[in-house]
């Protein structure tokens, strides 16, 4: 009985989604952190190890191989492959939460159409899950940066046309939010 991936095919997949997240990525800054982060994880991996890895992962159908024109192979994240990475980059993605907050309130609003409706309900699931707080149905709010994992979320569900992100520094409501995320008041 197959317990699922151990550390090092989470790790592989993650590597191949990262790859896939810097095809995706609009943002040289964003593709960057992707590339430094992929490296340390490289640099982790046994060879020995990786190869018994691919072989499993290629049984399992979480990636496919594509024999390249010039003898080499190139491993390809299955749809499989990619829900499963996924999951495991959602559930690692935080917020980092600076030691003093700058005085500034990220603001995520959205209007994605109801034939995206389970990528609007993902989003959304995630925007919560990353500590954001619900203003309204299509708009969320955090005091803490939060630009590259937003972009990762546009990205991976496909929203750039209807997600915007504001900054802003004065909110109505900023006495009732500050206590909500425990800033000083």
């Amino acid at each position: 009985m197959s317990r699922g991936p151990g550390d090092i095919q989470r790790k592989v997949l993650v590597l191949l989604m990262g790859g896939l997240a810097i095809g995706l990525s609009a943002s040289p800054t964003v593709a960057f952190r992707i590339i430094r982060a992929m490296g340390r994880e490289w640099e982790e991996i046994n060879r020995q190890a990786l190869r018994r890895v691919i072989r499993k992962l290629y049984e399992s159908r979480l990636i496919t191989t594509k024999d390249e024109p010039d003898g080499t192979v190139t491993l390809i994240l299955s749809d499989a492959g990619k829900t499963r990475a996924l999951r495991y980059q959602f559930d690692t993605m935080r917020l980092r939460k600076p030691s003093h907050w700058d005085g500034r309130w990220r603001v995520i609003a959205f209007d994605i159409p109801e034939k995206q409706k389970n990528a609007r309900e993902a989003f959304r699931a995630y925007l919560r899950q990353l500590g954001l707080l619900e203003l309204q149905k299509s708009i969320f709010v955090t005091p803490y940066p939060c630009r590259d994992e937003i972009e990762f979320l546009i990205e991976f569900f496909h929203l750039r046309p209807f997600v915007r992100q504001l900054t802003a520094t004065e909110v109505d409501t900023d006495f009732h939010l500050r206590r909500r995320f425990g800033l000083s008041t």
